[in-house]
């Protein structure tokens, strides 16, 4: 086999039994790490300490992975002035941290003969957020519903850094004054016409490869 040394360094092709020897008096382990080479390639190394670390780069892989979420958004033709803020402050929100939005205006009765009133209230909320979004699909009537996506400016990765940042932020603050700290936490706006579904991966990190088995 082809042995390499703890730090790196080659130290040639040597029999098994020379290589677990060598294992032994630096009280390391011999792991196979290239079985279909030829030789096959083997290193002395602290097999636990290994595994620790390929586990610590495969957590920080799937925490810097992003994923892009479609949000659906559900509004009524004739709504109020202040229902109409309150939704568009939630889509806000959602182009903010990186997703997509899914705005639906839902039409029942008389008002599926006025689809100019979707139309036209779906383009002044793509006007109202074009500095955080664009129109990824543009409106088109699905039955009684008529139906937009908007699609962010700012990507995923991008807005994670940027709440990772501004959560530290807050964490120093909280520090320097901890009397108020509980004051300043916010919670989530829930809402019965909001829909949040997972989409696809936008930006995926590959794990670190694992060596095969101790010899």
């Amino acid at each position: 086999m082809r042995l390499v040394g703890p730090s790196g360094e080659q130290v040639g092709i040597v029999p098994l039994a020379k290589a677990l020897e060598l294992a032994q008096e630096y009280d390391l382990d011999l792991v196979e790490v290239a079985a279909t080479a030829r030789p096959p390639v083997c290193k002395l190394m602290d097999y636990g300490k290994f595994k620790y670390e390929s586990a610590m780069k495969a957590r920080e892989a799937r925490k810097n992975q992003a994923h892009t979420v479609i949000k659906e958004m559900k509004l009524r033709p004739k709504i109020d002035p202040h229902d109409y803020d309150t939704k568009k402050g939630h889509v806000v929100r959602f182009l903010k941290q990186g997703d997509k939005v899914k705005i639906t205006i839902m039409f029942r009765g008389r008002e599926q003969s006025r689809p100019e009133l979707g139309y036209r209230l779906l383009q002044r909320l793509a006007s109202d957020v074009e500095d955080l979004g664009f129109i990824e699909s543009n409106p088109k009537q699905d039955g009684r519903n008529m139906i937009m996506v908007l699609g962010p400016h700012k990507k995923k990765t991008e807005a994670m850094a940027e709440a990772r940042e501004a959560q530290a932020v807050r964490k120093a603050e909280a520090k320097a004054n901890p009397g108020k700290s509980q004051n300043a936490a916010e919670s989530d706006e829930v809402d019965e016409d909001i829909v949040d579904d997972v989409d696809i991966a936008e930006e995926t990190a590959e794990a670190p490869a694992e060596a095969s088995a101790e010899v």
